[in-house]
C-alpha cells in the first residue's frame, strides 16, 4: 500500500522520480546470526535461499530500468500468486509449515549476541552462514532481465508453428 500511495502522489505531483518495488525471496545475509529470536532452535532465511547478490543484480537492474515491480525469485512470484488466488489456503499453510522452516536444527545458545540494544561488533560482511545452501542464480532474474529476448523468441516460435500448421493444412486440401 504505501508503494502504491507513493507512486500516485509522485505522479500527482508530476514528479519525475520512478519508483520500482523489489521483491526479494529470502537471502543469506548475517542478520539470521545476531538478530534477537526466542525460537527454540537457532533462526535462517526461509529456504529457498538466495546469495546477497541475487539481491544486489536485482536492486542494480531496477535502480537502471524502469520496472514497475521485479520479481527476484520464483518463491516471491509464489507468495504473491498464491496471496491472490487462495489467500487463506496461504495463510493456513503457513501457519502450519511457516515456523519450522524459519529455523535450522540447531539449538539457539542462550548466550548467542544480539543486536537488539546495540550493533554486535566487527565486520560481518554481506554473507551469513548459509552459503552452502544458498542459490547464486535465480532464472525468474534472469527472465526478468531478458523479457524482451523471450518475447521476441516466443513470437518466433508462435509465428513458425503457426506456418507449420498453415502448411500442413494447405497439403491436405
Amino acid at each position: 500500500g504505501f508503494t502504491e500511495s507513493l507512486r500516485t502522489e509522485l505522479l500527482h505531483d508530476q514528479s519525475r522520480v520512478h519508483v520500482t518495488h523489489v521483491l526479494l525471496p529470502a537471502i543469506n545475509t548475517p542478520q539470521f546470526s545476531w538478530s534477537r529470536a526466542k525460537l527454540p532452535k537457532s533462526p535462517q532465511p526461509v529456504p529457498p535461499i538466495y546469495q546477497p547478490e541475487v539481491a544486489a543484480d536485482a536492486i542494480v537492474f531496477a535502480a537502471t530500468h524502469r520496472r514497475r515491480e521485479v520479481w527476484v525469485a520464483w518463491p516471491v512470484a509464489e507468495a504473491l500468486i498464491g496471496e491472490a488466488a487462495a489467500a487463506g489456503v496461504a495463510d493456513r499453510y503457513l501457519a502450519n509449515h511457516g515456523y519450522e522452516s524459519q529455523e535450522t536444527d540447531q539449538p539457539l545458545s542462550p548466550e548467542r549476541p544480539d543486536n537488539l540494544y546495540e550493533a554486535v561488533p566487527g565486520d560481518h560482511g554481506a554473507h551469513g552462514e548459509f552459503d552452502d545452501k544458498s542459490s547464486s542464480f535465480s532464472v525468474e532474474l534472469w527472465a526478468t532481465k531478458h523479457r524482451g529476448a523471450i518475447l521476441v523468441a516466443a513470437a518466433a516460435g508462435v509465428a513458425l508453428a503457426g506456418a507449420r500448421i498453415a502448411r500442413a493444412y494447405g497439403s491436405l486440401r
